[in-house]
């Protein structure tokens, strides 16, 4: 049976060089093109057999590696995004990928979620420890493979590089994976390969390569076979306008063969709909579906793995991620194959939770997951821009809890009426091109808000405070009665109830001023004139009596349990006292059990 090249995706944090990898495997100088070398389209390239055997040499031979498969098909992602668009049923559409980390830098946030992404799909992949060239004193030796070059460094140079590796060790470990350098592992099923490389300068190229063939060889032979003829299986990369063309849609074959004149079966928007291929636009070899300056070829047919742009009518509203299939006759068949698809993808919702939307099927899928992850409950999560109708929904959930009354946005638009229900109703959006950015801004903004909550909690428990009636500064009898006052340790605030020592309740502060302003609160030292509610001079209070601020039972079970530590010294004796005169009248009080 025939064997497809395996669909090979890199991931990685922005500027750990995913770009350059690419170009150099191409020979193309494609990556000096971009802005700061970052990713900005989509796109795959097929490396042929011929291309990998004159890189790699004679290692293909050494580890028995054989000619069994066409070459191999790399997808390059803008950061990891098309990793998440291009799925299937069960998992990614990628075969296997290849993990970008600076030697250097380390893991990044991207670096982590891409790790993460790999988990979710269930991807094998490798971890390419980029930029040895950039280790302080390492010597170049342009194409070699890695263990060639390796033997030409410095001792210290050598160990430079085992650090960086170890490290990378341990941060796998951590996040569940057990991994060696390359030349290292003993057991490829059960270790993460991390293969030193140099993008720059093509140094470890060889192995890499090596070991994607080998991993592919082993491991993925019988998902890699074709059967002869069989209807065309694909996934939608991006539907666009191309000038003279019209609507096209770019998308990737994994299984079959795909042909012009076909009828496809395709999910839109609003159904699942069927058309028929007019044109099939194939790049040239080593050249990107991508590079809108060089013109594509038109060909009958094209045979997994391959990138291909599709000319057909009614295809505008076409989902970016959804699957695509080839009808030979059980169109009916095919139809509901697409509908179990799309179902598998269904995300289980909660009554009360975050509101998700994205731009694909794939990138809501991660984004859920790792919301999910987060412990994140979800309300509803949907591909498109955000509407009015999301917004409202999301007030709804705001009003019974504010925390998930969010609306969570990967990489779409924000509709105007939506932008104005937002202003109207407050609630809050998180919009984001890269989801780690999400899920980061989510956790810090619900961390600020809990700790908010805390403070306003921890504030309004009554703390123990008391205060000293000034002699000869009472300024009024009754109704309210104002004193001249001190506080002798805590701080009192308006409102509070106060009481003597014989625990028989004077009255209620308030207000308080000092020369003339309102102070809503007042501490240990300081002395300000003190209006108090129900009270009357003479008869609750007398000059130089020391009052106490009352507290709830309740309040001081929480200030002895949780809140002790937070008291100062003048706190905690004032509170002793307020328990012996609280406990002449009731000698359980504060000691009771609550069921």
């Amino acid at each position: 049976m025939k064997i497809r090249s395996p669909i090979v995706s890199v991931l990685g944090h922005v500027d750990h060089g995913k770009t350059t990898l690419l170009d150099y495997i191409r020979g193309g100088a494609m990556a000096q093109n971009e802005a700061g070398g970052i990713t900005q389209h989509i796109g795959g390239t097929e490396i042929p057999m011929e291309v990998i055997e004159t890189i790699c040499g004679d290692l293909l031979k050494k580890l028995d590696i054989r000619e069994t498969m066409p070459g191999l098909f790399f997808i390059d992602t803008p950061g990891h995004e098309a990793f998440t668009t291009l799925r299937k049923r069960g998992g990614a559409l990628a075969d296997l990928a290849i993990l970008i980390v600076d030697i250097k830098e380390g893991f990044k946030p991207q670096t982590y979620e891409a790790l993460n992404i790999l988990k979710t799909f269930k991807t094998p992949f490798v971890v390419a420890a980029t930029k040895i060239d950039k280790i302080y004193g390492w010597e170049t030796h342009e194409g070699l493979s890695f263990i060639q070059t390796y033997k030409k460094q410095a001792n210290n140079v050598q160990e430079k590089l085992d650090n960086g590796i170890y490290e990378l060790v341990g941060i796998l470990h951590d996040e569940g994976f057990e991994s060696e350098r390359f030349d290292r592992v003993e057991n490829f099923a059960k270790q993460i390969c991390i293969i030193p490389i140099s993008a720059k300068t093509g140094e470890g190229i060889s192995e890499l390569l090596t070991m994607l063939m080998g991993l592919a060889q082993q491991y993925l032979k019988e998902q890699l076979q074709l059967e002869p003829d069989a209807p065309a299986k694909g996934t939608i990369l991006e539907v666009k306008e191309e000038k003279g063309l019209g609507v096209t849609v770019d998308a990737v074959i994994y299984d079959g063969i795909l042909r012009k004149n076909d009828t496809i079966v395709l999910t839109s928007r609003d159904n699942v709909i069927t058309t028929k291929i007019r044109s099939l636009l194939k790049p040239r070899p080593l050249e990107e579906m991508r590079d809108s300056k060089k013109r594509f070829l038109k060909v009958d047919e094209v045979v997994a793995a391959a990138g291909i742009k599709i000319v057909a009518p009614k295809i505008e509203n076409v989902i970016s991620g959804s699957p695509l299939r080839v009808a030979r006759g059980d169109f009916e068949g095919v139809k509901e194959e697409i509908m179990n698809e799309i179902e598998s993808i269904k995300i289980d919702t909660d009554e009360m939770g975050v509101i998700v939307k994205a731009d694909t099927l794939g990138s809501l899928e991660a984004l859920v997951s790792m919301l999910k992850a987060m412990d994140v409950p979800i309300r509803a999560a949907d591909i498109g821009d955000v509407s009015r109708r999301d917004v409202v929904d999301a007030s709804i959930v705001k009003n019974a809890n504010p925390e998930y009354g969010v609306i969570i946005a990967f990489n779409i638009k924000i509709l105007p009426s939506a932008s104005e229900e937002i202003k109207t109703t407050g609630v809050k959006l998180f919009s984001a091109d890269v989801i780690y950015q999400l899920t980061e801004d989510y956790a810090e903004w619900t961390a600020a808000a809990a700790e908010r909550k805390k403070k306003e909690w921890i504030d309004a428990i009554i703390r123990p405070a008391k205060i000293r009636i000034i002699p000869k500064l009472v300024f009024r009898f009754s109704k309210p009665a104002i004193a001249g006052i001190e506080v002798l340790g805590g701080t009192v605030k308006k409102d509070y109830i106060l009481i003597r020592d014989t625990g028989e309740r004077v009255g209620k502060v308030e207000s308080m001023q000092d020369k003339g302003d309102n102070k809503p609160s007042t501490s240990k030292g300081q002395q300000v004139a003190m209006a108090i509610k129900d009270a009357v001079y003479g008869k609750n209070f007398e000059e130089g009596d020391v009052l106490y601020v009352d507290i709830p039972e309740s309040h001081y079970k929480i200030l002895e349990t949780e809140l002790k530590s937070k008291l100062s010294e003048d706190e905690l004796q004032i509170l002793e006292e307020l328990v012996k005169i609280k406990r002449k009248e009731d000698n359980l009080w504060g000691l009771r059990v609550e069921y």
